[in-house]
């Protein structure tokens, strides 16, 4: 194992030096939190399709394929589908509104009053998507070193709090590059063909496993369409999702290049099932479908492409990590505590946002790899998340783009009477169960709709505001310089 250890090592250094090199480049608020919004295509591709493919989409997707086959790869199939719908419908205004939480383009377009509530809100789920993708380095490096889960999540946790707090979002950028370039060779053109091959071909696989396997439609109707309201909605909506968005140098690019990065997760979605798929016909008695992917791994690669592939899953886990965790802290410091500080502060204080973003990434991380000590089950934690997510943001978000008629008001009656329905219900039916999303979502849109129409409508000078932002005319923003593209 002399030589993966060594391809790890050198991994892992190099995220590491890439954070300090991202701290010479982040010297503003908006280099360190959005990458001076100006990556160029390639790059913003990149960078999107590493951190919506993290540690449940390459692990969890390849332990799907073992269950159920070829139709698992509907989980990460409806990313992919989420990312397209963000990035041809929605992306370009995202992009055009030069915001930095999801929560300001709520202030934006309903005129204030709206963002705390749902800052809490959206921080909670950054949060949660952090401390899950960090226990997940726990089963990478029990893999690779047979290390204590304690220890594994504090090495891998405090690797990315150190390079995300140096250099922010200019860090994060260049080692999201890097993990795409490396999972794309260590999952699609390694394992992929190799775990086929291992395995006899598509011909014995078909042989070997039931016709269930090979079923499109499998994994179960209700599932998909459970995915559908929680992954493809939940893509529309998170601000680790959106956040990359604003990184864009323009809407074009956000649209296309976002196009680019949704397709590649297709792509990703059915090779993690394949590999699944053959991981069943050799190993067909795993105690988890979760262990397929660092069985075969172990089992069936050879050195160094073993390392490779390793370090493919942990390039994975630590670009949607990075990315919710900073997610996080913007939030967090944006949303909730620069209000409450804003309130208290006098008139002409000087305060140092990098550093203060610095200071929040810092403290959020150590939050993070602490509640991931603490927390068993994974799947819970992320599961309440997403539903508070998509049950309280997903209608006054969407109803704010897409309809003019929508008032304050209705988006907070969304945000509390959906985010208390999908708690009650998750009370009532388990925190497991399908019903809290699909009942917490119907009341959120009831009551927004009902109490926009009951109440005054949004005062003109706001949507005539919210309007010439969406069109990228803003003027307080014109005077903002643009760098020169990277």
């Amino acid at each position: 194992m002399a030589v993966d250890y060594t391809v790890i090592v050198v991994y892992l250094a190099g995220m590491l030096a890439m954070g300090w090199w991202g701290m010479r480049r982040a010297r503003s608020k908006s280099e360190f939190l959005v990458a001076g919004r100006r990556l160029g295509p390639a790059m913003y591709s990149g960078t999107m399709a590493a951190i919506v493919l993290g540690g449940a989409s390459t692990i969890g997707g390849v332990g799907l394929g073992y269950q159920y086959g070829l139709s698992g790869a509907w989980m990460v199939f409806t990313i992919g589908l989420g990312l397209l719908a963000l990035s041809v419908f929605f992306s370009a205004r995202i992009a055009r509104l030069k915001v930095y939480t999801v929560s300001e383009m709520l202030d934006l377009r309903y005129g204030g009053r709206a963002g705390v509530i749902s800052g809490v809100v959206m921080w909670a789920y950054t949060l949660m998507l952090a401390v899950t993708s960090t226990i997940a380095y726990a089963t990478i490096f029990d893999v690779l070193f047979d290390m204590n889960r304690t220890v594994a999540i504090i090495l891998g946790g405090s690797i990315v709090v150190a390079y995300s707090t140096l250099g922010g979002m200019w860090s994060i950028t260049l080692t999201d590059m890097v993990q795409f370039v490396v999972k794309t060779i260590g999952v699609l053109l390694l394992l992929l063909p190799i775990a086929v091959v291992k395995a006899g071909g598509f011909g014995e696989m078909k042989a070997k496993l039931p016709t269930s396997y090979f079923d499109p439609l499998g994994i179960g109707g209700e599932t998909i369409f459970t995915y559908v309201l929680i992954y493809t909605f939940g893509m529309l909506i998170g601000q680790d999702i959106w956040q990359r968005v604003f990184t864009a140098r323009s809407d074009k690019t956000a649209k296309w290049g976002g196009t680019v990065a949704g397709t590649y997760c297709l792509a990703y979605a059915l090779a993690g099932a394949v590999i699944g798929t053959a991981a069943k016909v050799l190993y067909p008695k795993l105690a988890s479908p979760d262990d397929a992917f660092a069985t075969i791994v172990k089992d069936e690669l050879p050195v160094g492409v073993r390392g490779l592939v390793l370090a493919a899953a942990l390039a994975a886990v630590m670009s949607t990590s990075s990315g919710a965790l900073i997610a996080c802290a913007t939030v967090a410091n944006n949303d909730i505590w620069s209000r409450l500080r804003g309130a208290v502060r006098r008139d002409g204080e000087d305060h140092d946002e990098v550093g203060g973003n610095r200071l929040f990434i810092l403290i959020m991380g150590v939050a993070v790899i602490g509640t991931a000590i603490a927390l068993n089950n994974v799947v819970e934690a992320l599961t309440v998340a997403y539903n508070l997510l998509v049950g309280g943001l997903l209608v006054p978000i969407l109803g704010g783009l897409l309809w003019k008629r929508g008032t304050v008001q209705g988006a907070l009656s969304s945000v509390i009477v959906g985010g208390l329905a999908v708690i009650g219900l998750m009370a009532g039916y388990g925190i497991l169960a399908n019903e809290p999303v699909y009942y917490g979502l119907l009341a959120s849109f009831v009551a927004y709709v009902a109490v926009s129409l009951a109440t005054r409508p949004t005062d003109e000078t706001v949507l005539a505001a919210w309007r010439e932002r969406l069109a990228g005319r803003n003027p307080e923003l014109a005077s903002e310089p643009v760098p020169a593209h990277q």
